[in-house]
C-alpha cells in the first residue's frame, strides 16, 4: 500500500492545475461516489488528479489505477478497509473497468463505509455502464469528452473565450475580439486539437495506440471476443473513416469484413460506447436513443485525419465536427430534409459555396458553412459551433 501511496504523491506532483476541462465544474464532487466516463485520452485522470491537488488533503486521499499489477494479488474491498483504518476519506480508483466485478466491489465498499468519498473513472464501454446500472441510487455518472474548438484555443493557445448557448451562435452574438482570423486556428483543431495530450510528443503515434487498445483489448474483453474478430472491427472503422457521411447497410460492410450482418449492429454499438464513432438517429430515440441509425461518423474529426491519412472527406469532417460539438449539450438527431435537427432548428452543413435551395420554405432553418470567418441572416460559420461547452 505504501508504494501505491508514492506513486500516487508523484503523478500529483507532476500534475499542472493552470487549466481545468468544462466538465470539472459541473461536477457534484460532494457525492459520496462519483463515476467518470469518456473515451481514452480525453483528460479523465488529468482531471482528478488535478481536483485532489486543488482541494483535498494528500494525507486523506488514495488515487489508484485498477491496471496497477497491485491488484493482481490483492482486492480493492481490502485496501479501502486498510486506507480507511490509517484515516483515508478520499478514494480515486482510475480505469476501473480493469478491475473483475469492480461494481459488485464498489456497491459493498460504499455500504461499509459512508464516511468514504468514491470517484472511478473508465472507458466508456458497455461494462461501464453495465455496471453503473448495478450501482443505480449510488453513484451519480458523468460523460466525458475531448476538448471543444473553444477549450483548445484556451489549452493551445491561451485565448480565453466563454461559452455560447445555440440561440446565441445563431443570433450572431458570438465575439472574438483577440482573434482576427479564426479559420487557421480551426484547421489545426481539426487535425489535432480535439485531444489534450497533442500538446506532447508523437500525437499520431500515441492516438493510434489508443485505437488499437480500444478496438483489440477493451472492447474484445467486455464482449469476450477473438482477436480475429478485434481486427474486424478495425476494418469497420477504417470503412467509415474514408466514406462520405456514411449511411450503414449492413449486409455490405458484412460482406466487405467476412462477418455476419447480424453482428454489425453489435459491433457498432460496442465501437459507439468506447467513443470511436458515433451513430446519426432518427427522432424516435435521438441520439442518445435507440432510433434507427441514419449515418455513421467517426467520433471526432482527430481520428477522421488519423485513420482515412490522404483519403479524408471534407464534408464528412464537417458534418463530424458538427455532430460532436453539439451533443454534448443538446440532442442532435437526423433531418428529414436536410442534415441535422437539434429541437426544432433544422442545419445544412456545407462549404463557403453552399446554397440555400436544401432548406427553402423551412422555418428556423440554417446554412452553416464551413471557410468563412462571419455569419450573416441564417448563415452561420462552422467553427462557431465549436464554442457551445
Amino acid at each position: 500500500m505504501d508504494k501505491l501511496f508514492e506513486q500516487f504523491l508523484k503523478l500529483l506532483k507532476e500534475t499542472d492545475s493552470d487549466y481545468f476541462r468544462y466538465i470539472y465544474t459541473e461536477i457534484n464532487w460532494k457525492s459520496r461516489m462519483i463515476g467518470l466516463t469518456g473515451p481514452r485520452g480525453v483528460g479523465k485522470t488529468t482531471l482528478v488528479l488535478q481536483h485532489i491537488k486543488k482541494n483535498l488533503n494528500p494525507a486523506e486521499t488514495l488515487y489508484v489505477t485498477a491496471e496497477d499489477f497491485y491488484f493482481a494479488d490483492n482486492r480493492l474491498i481490502d485496501l479501502t478497509d486498510t486506507f480507511v483504518k490509517r484515516g483515508g476519506k478520499y478514494l480515486f480508483v482510475d480505469e476501473i473497468h480493469k478491475y473483475e466485478e469492480w461494481a459488485k466491489e464498489l456497491k459493498l465498499i460504499y455500504d461499509y463505509h459512508p464516511e468514504l468519498n468514491v470517484v472511478f473513472t473508465g472507458s466508456s464501454v458497455l461494462d461501464i455502464k453495465k455496471g453503473a446500472s448495478d450501482l443505480s441510487r449510488r453513484a451519480v455518472m458523468y460523460h466525458m469528452q475531448g476538448l471543444s474548438f473553444r477549450e483548445y484555443l484556451q489549452l493551445f493557445h491561451q485565448i480565453s473565450v466563454r461559452t455560447y448557448s445555440l440561440e446565441e451562435i445563431l443570433e450572431h452574438k458570438v465575439e472574438l475580439p483577440e482573434i482576427k482570423h479564426p479559420l487557421p486556428f480551426f484547421e489545426n483543431y481539426l487535425k489535432k486539437g480535439y485531444y489534450p495530450f497533442a500538446l506532447e510528443e508523437d500525437f499520431e503515434l500515441r492516438l493510434q495506440q489508443i485505437v488499437n487498445q480500444t478496438l483489440e483489448t477493451d472492447i474484445p474483453m467486455y464482449a469476450g471476443m477473438n482477436v480475429s474478430t478485434g481486427r474486424k472491427l478495425k476494418q469497420l472503422l477504417a470503412i467509415v473513416a474514408k466514406s462520405v457521411p456514411f449511411k450503414p447497410n449492413m449486409t455490405s460492410i458484412g460482406t466487405a469484413i467476412s462477418a455476419s450482418r447480424n453482428n454489425i449492429t453489435d459491433y457498432c454499438l460496442f465501437i459507439e460506447e468506447a467513443g470511436m464513432i458515433t451513430q446519426l438517429r432518427d427522432a424516435t430515440g435521438g441520439i442518445k436513443g435507440l432510433g434507427k441509425v441514419d449515418k455513421i461518423y467517426l467520433d471526432n474529426t482527430n481520428l477522421i485525419y488519423a485513420l482515412a491519412n490522404d483519403n479524408s472527406n471534407r464534408g464528412n469532417i464537417r458534418e463530424s465536427f458538427f455532430l460532436n460539438q453539439l451533443r454534448v449539450k443538446y440532442d442532435v438527431i437526423v433531418s428529414p430534409v436536410a442534415d441535422f435537427l437539434i429541437n426544432d432548428f433544422t442545419f445544412e452543413v456545407g462549404g463557403k459555396n453552399k446554397g440555400l435551395k436544401q432548406i427553402q420554405g423551412i422555418d428556423k432553418a440554417y446554412i452553416v458553412k464551413d471557410d468563412i470567418e462571419l455569419g450573416y441572416l441564417n448563415t452561420i460559420p462552422l467553427w462557431q459551433f465549436g464554442l457551445a461547452y
